[in-house]
């Protein structure tokens, strides 16, 4: 292996690609080397228009098939943003081969499947890692260190977020996501990862007892047997009250908030998923107080914005970039970070309880937080 560079390899040319090449490039310690595609001809015009816009000096390789990615001498990582339905087997195969893995989410379509690719990855000593981005993000370290504190929000009661995007006319006939064969859950798997992936990290990995769920609507794509959700609702119950409410949706407009509310106060932030364009990151706490004082009737908010120094997007300092360098340090290092492994897993448990209850009708179900 290059002493400096973690040489990666790109499974597939879906669109969310070309951002991850553009974070491999930012990271400073990794480049990519491969993208492979079942054919030829899509890997190298997928190479060609990613090296036009953000070059490597050596351009990457463009090969005609999957495994010639994860078999290739010249790779020491893959990126799999592949259809979920296919991920399993993929992730295994680069495993088996040696490779480490960074796999865009959910990352399978059950946990039964992802203890499969975790047990492979961990057989071969490779690290593991979900595509969330947020987490790595600088802005993100101070939202937890705030909720942490005991004084902005206090005892932690309410965490709720929502994130959704209205999608297109063809959507449901022309995107994967509608498809149930390729993406079984939806916009839960979709969108509704990453509001439970948030409240898992502030509330420091403190895990539900039980957990329900809806399907408030459904997506069918042409031919399919089944639909997948378009829109959906999921209530985690912890011990001592705490909740965590969210819901996600292709059918309502752009929203990615959360909100962290405690005996003390509330912090809030607007963009937790894709920070908006700027240089400075941002998020709100307050503390509102309400004063009577005879007729008067007054509610003051006591709003603070925290902000950090960082790019939203496209730069070195960005979270995507994070992301690949943390990882490529931690493969450079010849360890395996099992944390993040576990995270991945303790999502998918949650997820695909959400899912079971929604299917027996919003019944609560058991959850248990036991390793894969």
């Amino acid at each position: 292996m290059n002493e400096r560079h973690v040489r990666w390899g790109i499974l597939g040319t879906a669109t969310i690609a070309r951002k991850n090449w553009r974070a491999i490039a930012n990271s400073g310690n990794a480049v990519v080397s491969a993208v492979g595609s079942r054919d030829v001809a899509r890997s190298g015009a997928f190479v060609q228009a990613c090296q036009g816009e953000v070059p490597f000096p050596t351009a990457p390789q463009a090969l005609g098939s999957y495994r010639d990615v994860v078999e290739s001498p010249e790779v020491d990582a893959v990126y799999v943003p592949l259809p979920t339905a296919l991920r399993k087997e993929w992730v295994i195969r680069a495993a088996d081969a040696g490779k480490h893995v960074v796999c865009e989410k959910p990352c399978a379509p059950s946990t039964s499947d992802l203890r499969e690719m975790l047990t492979a990855c961990r057989r071969n000593g490779v690290n593991f890692m979900d595509g969330v981005m947020f987490v790595h993000s600088r802005r993100f370290q101070a939202l937890r260190a705030k909720v942490a504190d005991g004084v902005t929000v206090g005892e932690i009661r309410r965490v709720a977020s929502q994130f959704s995007f209205r999608a297109g006319d063809d959507f449901e006939a022309g995107n994967i996501r509608a498809d149930a064969a390729l993406e079984p859950a939806g916009c839960l798997g979709d969108l509704g990862w990453y509001c439970v992936r948030f409240g898992a990290e502030v509330l420091a990995g403190r895990w539900p007892r039980s957990v329900t769920g809806r399907v408030l609507s459904e997506m069918r794509h042409p031919g399919a047997a089944a639909g997948v959700p378009s829109e959906f609702s999921g209530e985690l119950f912890y011990e001592g009250g705490l909740t965590l409410s969210f819901y996600c949706s292709f059918i309502t407009e752009l929203q990615q908030w959360a909100s962290v509310g405690g005996t003390r106060g509330e912090l809030r932030i607007d963009d937790f998923v894709l920070p908006y364009v700027g240089g400075e990151l941002s998020f709100e706490t307050s503390q509102p107080q309400y004063h009577i004082q005879g007729c008067d009737f007054r509610m003051e908010p006591h709003v603070r914005r925290e902000s950090v120094v960082e790019a939203a997007h496209g730069t070195p300092d960005s979270q995507e970039a994070n992301l690949y360098r943390n990882f490529s340090a931690r493969v450079l290092s010849g360890t395996v970070e099992s944390a993040w492994a576990e995270v991945a897993w303790k999502n998918q448990v949650l997820i695909d309880a959400c899912l079971d209850s929604a299917r027996a009708g919003g019944r609560e179900v058991t959850v248990s937080g036991e390793g894969f």
